[in-house]
């Protein structure tokens, strides 16, 4: 049956990053399953003394067939009540409400509670996180608002669903995997996504990739490459990602290990559409986070057939079968190190390429949709 379904969380013109492409896509999946489909994305996301970027805004082109509407202000309480009684006199059967952060906690739990008024309307969260990896005071509050504020939850990491518990042990949730970014397009040869980059097509690349903020363990990887061992194999660390933080530490540490002609830093957003050319370029994809949620890092890496290293923290254990599509190890130097040399040294190419096609099967939208219905039915 044709349902009427909101969603309300950043997409276009916001900037892609993981949340915004993420919601496009979810879209896209409904429209797909037929139903009828808007977005309520936001006018203003961050003030700009909160937002640790050069822009919030896209240059890219909108995605085509999708009723984008910009109307969501995240600081000012009169547009949380206008666009909540918009949705409300709406009636749409299913509202999904993006929430990543306690920031976010007051303006998406007063959409919330207005929409809910019409007694019709179910509202679902997908909660990327509850418990934020970069602490401050009134998290707690701003959580507890958030959480009472909403019908139940689609979480896409264990982790993060036994997190929930600390705030509410009642209200319905289901586990569904982050699905695969599979929204950037076909893969392309390492040979034509390095000569794109302008990389030596002869060498051997590992990939970082996304914002760099410090959770992220960027620092932890940089030390890896100044280890001997690495030195002594063909390979350099491609980094594409702004940095939502300090970058000098990171400068210190490739001056420290006399890195400059090994790493190469593309420190701007990097756009969709060369998404592509940084995945493909890479042999493998290293995620050293310190502290992780779900990552959609880790299903774009699947979706261009690329065998990862993660660390095991949060939800990214629960991705990388290890020694099948790549490594889990502790998030420090010496293990990520062995993880790389074994890879290489090895020659696991091949055989993890080969397994990341089969366990990528199982991170499909039609899943996330199916998950979402069922728990819509038990609201």
């Amino acid at each position: 049956m044709k349902r009427k379904v909101v969603i309300v969380g950043s997409a276009y013109p916001l900037r892609g990053g993981g949340i915004a492409t993420y919601n496009e896509r979810l879209a896209k999946a409904f429209i797909d399953n037929g139903d009828e489909l808007i977005i309520h994305s936001f006018k203003l996301q961050y003030p700009g003394f909160l937002f640790p970027g050069k822009t919030q805004y896209s240059t890219e082109l909108p995605p085509e067939g999708l009723d984008i509407r910009v109307t969501v202000n995240s600081i000012n309480p009169l547009n949380w009540c206008k666009i909540g009684r918009s949705i409300r006199k709406l009636k749409p059967d299913l509202v999904i409400i993006r929430f990543w952060i306690p920031f976010m906690g007051p303006c998406l739990g007063s959409i919330a509670r207005k929409i809910r008024k019409n007694k019709h309307t179910k509202v679902i969260a997908i909660a990327d996180n509850i418990v934020p990896h970069e602490k401050k005071p009134l998290d707690k509050i701003l959580i507890k608002y958030f959480v009472k504020s909403v019908d139940g939850f689609i979480f896409m990491s264990k982790s993060v669903l036994n997190d929930l518990n600390v705030f509410d042990k009642l209200k319905p949730r289901k586990y569904c995997p982050h699905p695969l970014y599979d929204n950037y397009g076909e893969a392309i040869t390492k040979e034509a996504a390095r000569k794109q980059l302008k990389l030596d097509t002869a060498l051997n690349y590992i990939l970082f990739f996304g914002f760099i903020r410090d959770y992220k363990g960027l620092d932890i990887l940089l030390e890896a490459f100044g280890d001997k061992r690495i030195k002594e194999l063909p390979l350099k660390l491609l980094v594409a990602g702004e940095f939502y933080t300090d970058p000098k530490p990171y400068w210190d540490i490739i001056k420290k290990h006399d890195l400059k002609d090994d790493v190469f830093m593309t420190n701007d957003f990097i756009p969709n559409n060369e998404v592509v050319n940084y995945f493909c370029a890479a042999d493998l994809i290293v995620q050293p986070y310190k502290d992780a949620t779900q990552s959609g890092v880790t299903q774009t890496a699947y979706h261009f057939d690329k065998p990862m290293v993660v660390t095991n923290v949060g939800g990214l254990p629960e991705m990388i079968p290890h020694g099948k599509v790549g490594y889990v190890v502790p998030p420090d130097k010496d293990n990520i190190v062995d993880a790389i040399c074994d890879f290489y040294n090895l020659k696991k190419e091949d055989e993890f390429v080969e397994n990341v096609r089969l366990e990528k099967l199982k991170y499909s939208w039609d899943k996330m949709i199916e998950k979402i219905q069922e728990l819509q039915e038990e609201l």
